[in-house]
């Protein structure tokens, strides 16, 4: 019996979870590229956004030949709608990839409780849930429009390991300061990492002798609403028009996103483009553009933009989160391009 024939029994699945710009997506790019050698390991990403770019940006930098899976579940919390989009996503890319190990990452607005429940309902014996790391950015610990929001105490509650990320930046009160939020509000037996620019070791997903067994909980279930588009076709996969690009948007959880795709023949003038980036004021920026000087994908967090050569991508694409948005971004960025 070969991989691809036998039966998909107990992958090894860890949840990644966190807020908005938090650098999930940075802490999975580094745990995937220190993976073993020979390993295929799948990346389900969930994003807030309806145009999908994580996957985008982690396939230009990791190819499949790398031993590297993706695949997106965009617009919004994928355990909605009784877990469709996710099953659908999740299926597709655990029959694609026959991974040794599985990484899920719900967007920083997402339920993961509700995740998890899917998991353990309907992937019993297929996945072995082993650690759920929630990263947190400890400094927003003295913000209540963190402290106070549901979603951003849910991934505490439910972590087995909370990793504070940036922590090259924290103040000494800073690192008790998550220590003490943990212990009042996590898992009596969860951890307390630090790591800078999301480096973590392999070893954090492991099961450890103390973790428990992740199960599904109904009485923790919260039932919630997102705002869904009424189309069967997502943006991320709706046909390009005449025009050469398409926008699309979301809403809930008190944040909205704006998103928008471009044909591959529009190219964009690198430099003026990398200008209206740094000058955009949201929660969150994330992009890939082809440029008249190669393939480069963005990252926008806290106000700093992180610019990365990638290998290769099909088509431009960018999705803005933002509690406000602003109607000028779309002219901002047709201004962009080559003429």
């Amino acid at each position: 019996m070969t991989r691809m024939t036998a039966p998909l029994r107990y992958i090894p699945t860890n949840i990644i979870t966190g807020f908005l710009g938090v650098g999930k997506t940075t802490a999975i790019m580094h745990l995937l590229q220190h993976k073993p050698a020979g390993q295929r390991w799948a990346v389900l990403v969930n994003e807030f956004g309806e145009i999908g770019v994580d996957a985008g940006l982690v396939q230009g930098q990791l190819s499949e030949e790398s031993g590297v899976y993706v695949r997106e579940v965009p617009g919004g919390c994928m355990c909605c709608a009784a877990g469709l989009p996710m099953q659908v996503g999740l299926n597709h890319l655990l029959t694609r990839s026959r991974p040794d190990r599985l990484l899920i990452e719900p967007t920083g607005l997402g339920h993961p409780k509700e995740v998890l429940h899917v998991l353990s309902s309907l992937y019993r014996e297929v996945l072995d849930v082993q650690q759920i790391l929630t990263l947190v950015d400890a400094r927003h610990l003295s913000d209540q429009r963190y402290t106070n929001h549901d979603t951003f105490n849910q991934q505490i509650a439910i972590a087995d390991r909370v990793i504070g990320n940036k922590s090259e930046r924290y103040q000494p009160e800073d690192k008790q300061r998550l220590q003490r939020y943990v212990q009042q509000n996590g898992r009596a037996t969860a951890s307390v990492l630090f790591a800078t620019n999301g480096q973590l070791d392999t070893s954090v997903l492991d099961r450890t002798a103390a973790s428990p067994v992740a199960a599904g909980n109904d009485s923790a279930i919260h039932h919630h609403t997102h705002a869904h588009p009424e189309q069967s076709v997502l943006a991320a996969d709706t046909p390009l028009p005449a025009c050469g690009y398409l926008k699309a948007e979301n809403h809930g959880e008190g944040y909205c996103s704006v998103g928008w795709r471009f044909k591959a023949d529009r190219i964009f003038r690198h430099d003026r483009l990398f200008g209206v980036l740094s000058g955009i004021e949201a929660e969150r920026v994330k992009a890939f553009f082809l440029t008249e000087k190669g393939v480069f994908g963005y990252n926008m967090a806290s106000g700093t933009l992180t610019e990365t050569r990638l290998q290769d991508c099909a088509e431009s694409r960018i999705e803005i989160i933002g509690r406000t948005l602003d109607e000028t971004w779309e002219a901002q960025l047709l201004q962009c391009l080559a003429s």
